[in-house]
């Protein structure tokens, strides 16, 4: 038997501070226009095309993205490791599949969003348990998680 999906409550963080426009540094670094190949290199990569400010690629909507830092180990399956920002957009509706940043019984998590045949919160790595959601669990998402910052070193 299939479970009802819930209501998902995106107002349990409406105290947040989220990222206002006019408080985003605008800083523009330069953007080559070729892909870097995990090969050999391309002459071509001295060709500066444009410049690129990362606010305006990984902020679509600044009142309602929050950043986050994840803590832990069990998202590493779809690159989000400790210590890494989340970049977390409230006004995405989840959707089954989302990564997103939820709040259970008063703890937060990063997990997949899976709604369907029950609501369930799914870690990325095989050590860790699927999280089930019950009828009498305070939940809520927080929003969607839109990019992953993480260093290479």
């Amino acid at each position: 038997m299939t479970s009802p999906q819930r209501q998902l409550n995106f107002d349990v963080f409406g105290d947040a501070k989220p990222v206002l426009p006019n408080e985003l540094s605008e800083f523009r670094a330069p953007l080559f226009g070729s892909y870097v190949p995990a090969g050999f290199p391309s002459p071509a990569m001295d060709l500066r095309e444009e410049s690129l400010d990362l606010n305006e690629l990984c902020i679509q909507n600044p009142s309602t993205t929050y950043y986050v830092r994840a803590s832990g180990e069990s998202m590493t399956g779809v690159g989000i490791h400790d210590g890494d920002v989340l970049v977390v957009d409230r006004s995405i509706r989840a959707v089954d599949g989302n990564i997103v940043v939820a709040a259970l019984n008063g703890d937060f998590t990063v997990k997949v969003l899976r709604t369907s045949p029950e609501l369930v919160l799914e870690p990325r790595n095989d050590a860790f348990s699927n999280i089930e959601i019950g009828s009498s669990d305070d939940f809520d998402v927080f929003g969607v998680v839109t990019f992953v910052i993480h260093s290479t070193f």
